[in-house]
């Protein structure tokens, strides 16, 4: 009767997280560490994205922009190096590497900057496919479990195994889907904020490009 009412109160709603847990059978070990994991990554990136906005310049970009038409490149560096902005960056590495190769010296700091934007998006994706699997799984274990006290011919006496069973099933597919959604949210904003950098850096350097050839032409 007590292993009945273990189950029966997750159902009403009246378990602590401890028995919710522990009623959640064995696969929710690696959905506890999945959901670490997944929380550490999130907190850690939106932490990044708020510095790096805080860092960003625009109006030191559109200066060293015009420095570069105005053929005055050191200017240009020289408002640059002051800035912690991502494009200034890339900005001054690739003019102090112009006169070996402007498009390879920009795809290289442009790489490397997207790539710190990058840095555990694909644990995050991990994280988003895995835990729905891994409740997948913890509904299986249970429904064998449950399956499993069916068969023992005995009904009552297998009542609290069985619907243990399938509060386990339940719990590991509802904790799995929730670690699943919940990621998914920072993950697609997380996304879009990389999107938006690629396309600013993009913007840049063709800006960049078009103002080194424009004034390159009227110095013939």
């Amino acid at each position: 009767m007590i292993t009945m009412q273990l189950p029966l109160a997750f159902l009403l709603g009246d378990q602590t997280p401890m028995e919710l847990f522990k009623n959640g059978g064995p696969v929710m070990w690696p959905i506890l560490l999945l959901s670490f994991v997944a929380l550490t990554v999130v907190v850690e990136r939106l932490l990044f994205v708020i510095r790096e906005n805080s860092h960003r310049e625009p109006e030191v970009v559109e200066k060293m922009l015009e420095c570069v038409e105005k053929r005055d490149i050191e200017g240009a560096l020289a408002i640059g190096r002051k800035s912690k902005d991502a494009v200034a960056r890339i900005l001054v590495y690739t003019l102090n590497n112009r006169d070996y190769s402007l498009s390879n010296a920009f795809i290289r700091a442009s790489g490397q900057e997207m790539g710190r934007y990058q840095q555990g998006m694909s644990m995050l994706d991990t994280a988003i496919t895995a835990a729905p699997l891994l409740g997948l799984l913890g509904t299986v274990t249970g429904m064998m479990r449950t399956f499993g006290a069916l068969g023992s011919g005995d009904i009552g006496a297998s009542a609290g195994t069985i619907t243990g069973g399938v509060a386990e099933a339940l719990i590991a597919t509802c904790c799995g889907l929730f670690i699943a959604v919940t990621c998914l949210l920072p993950f697609n904003y997380l996304n879009a904020r990389a999107e938006q950098a690629k396309q600013e850096i993009a913007d840049a350097s063709h800006a960049l490009e078009i103002l080194i050839a424009k004034s390159e032409t009227h110095s013939r």
